[in-house]
C-alpha cells in the first residue's frame, strides 16, 4: 500500500493567512509539507493566483475546510466546489452541525451532508466532516453526536476527516476509532498535546504512532499536520512536527 502524503493546515499562522498565502506556501514547502489544506480565506486571493503558486512552490492544494453555514447554504457550497476543481483539489471539509445539544441537529446535519457530499462526488471531489471532541459527547440516551451522524449518512457521500486530538480529547482511542470508520478514512488530521493545549507533533498524550498505523492499516491519503496555535516561532514548530513525521515514517 502506498505512502500517505503529508500535508499541513496553516491554522497555527493566525492571521498570516489573510494576506501572506505566498509566504506560507513558500515556507511549508520549505521545511518538506507536500500539500496544504486551506480554509475559506483562499479565496480572497482568486483561483487563478492561488492555482499558479501552488505550482510554483510544487504543492498540491488538498482542499478546503469550512463551517457548516457554508454546506447549508447552496451557493456557498458550488462556490467552494468550483475553486477545488480549478485547483485539482480532491476534498471538501466541514466543521461543525446544525445544532450540537440534540440529536435532532444531528440528524438534520445528516441531511445537509448527504446532500452536499452528493454534489461532492458528482463532482469528482471527497466531501469529509471534520471532528471537534464536541461531537463525543453523549446526548439523548447516551448516544454521541459522531456516531449518530454516521448512523445517518452515506459511507459512499459523507467520509471523515479523523482528527486524532480530538478523538483523543473526546474520550475514545484513536486507533479505535479509525478501525471502526475504516469505509469513512483516508484523510487525516495529525494533531498533538493535551485537553486544552496544543504542541508540536510528539510532545503531547496523543498516541500518534497507534494512529498511524492503524490509518495505514486502513488506508489513508493524506496525514495533515494541524496545530491550532504555539508559543514558539510558528516555522520552528512546523519544522519540528515534520522532523516528527519523518522519525515515524512519513
Amino acid at each position: 500500500m502506498a505512502k500517505p502524503s503529508v500535508g499541513i493546515q496553516p491554522i497555527i499562522y493566525g492571521s498570516r493567512t489573510q494576506d501572506d498565502l505566498e509566504g506560507i506556501t513558500a515556507e511549508c514547502r520549505a521545511v518538506g509539507y507536500a500539500g496544504v489544506e486551506c480554509g475559506d480565506y483562499v479565496h480572497r486571493y482568486g483561483a487563478p493566483a492561488v492555482k499558479e503558486m501552488f505550482a510554483r512552490h510544487g504543492l498540491i492544494f488538498t482542499g478546503i475546510h469550512t463551517g457548516y453555514g457554508d454546506f447549508a447554504d447552496e451557493a456557498k457550497l458550488r462556490t467552494h466546489i468550483a475553486f477545488v476543481k480549478a485547483l485539482g483539489g480532491r476534498y471538501l471539509i466541514c466543521s461543525g452541525v446544525a445544532d450540537t445539544h440534540s440529536l435532532t441537529g444531528y440528524d438534520q446535519s445528516g441531511e445537509t451532508f448527504n446532500r452536499a457530499g452528493a454534489q461532492c462526488l458528482d463532482e469528482g471531489i471527497t466531501f469529509c466532516y471534520h471532528n471537534h471532541a464536541f461531537e463525543f459527547n453523549p446526548l439523548e440516551g447516551g448516544v454521541k453526536g459522531i456516531h449518530r451522524l454516521a448512523e445517518h449518512t452515506d459511507p459512499a457521500l459523507v467520509r471523515f476527516n479523523i482528527d486524532v486530538y480530538w478523538v483523543t480529547v473526546g474520550g475514545e482511542n484513536p486507533a479505535d476509532f479509525i478501525r471502526t470508520y475504516a469505509n469513512r478514512a483516508g484523510y487525516y488530521h495529525f494533531k498533538d498535546g493535551a485537553p486544552g493545549s496544543f504542541t508540536e507533533l510528539g510532545r503531547g498524550t496523543v498516541d500518534l504512532r497507534a494512529s498511524l498505523a492503524a490509518a495505514s492499516e486502513v488506508g489513508a491519503d493524506w496525514i495533515v499536520y494541524e496545530q491550532d496555535r504555539t508559543d514558539n516561532p510558528v516555522l520552528s514548530s512546523i519544522t519540528e512536527s515534520r522532523q516528527y513525521l519523518r522519525s515515524i515514517g512519513l
